[in-house]
């Protein structure tokens, strides 16, 4: 099954969030918890964790891309 992760809302006035680094490459493992991708949102630097354990199998917003809030930011593919 696939699951989406999406750039959170951190604060009210949060419009939209910078992809600073990928912590996960395509084709690599994560856990659910673990954090993925580092993000800069109204000048705070948060770090987004995956919401299932899986594989990475598609990273949609490269680094240095703006992204909105709920916006796409990968796929994980998980076990089952």
């Amino acid at each position: 099954m696939e699951v989406e992760v999406r750039l959170p809302q951190w604060g009210m006035g949060m419009q939209e969030g910078e992809v600073l680094e990928w912590l996960k490459k395509e084709g690599e493992r994560v856990l659910e918890g673990e954090s993925i991708v580092d993000v800069e949102a109204a000048k705070v630097n948060e770090s987004v964790a995956a919401p299932a354990s899986g594989t990475l199998v598609r990273i949609a917003a490269d680094r240095g891309a703006t992204v909105p809030v709920r916006g796409l930011l990968a796929v994980i593919e998980t076990d089952g």
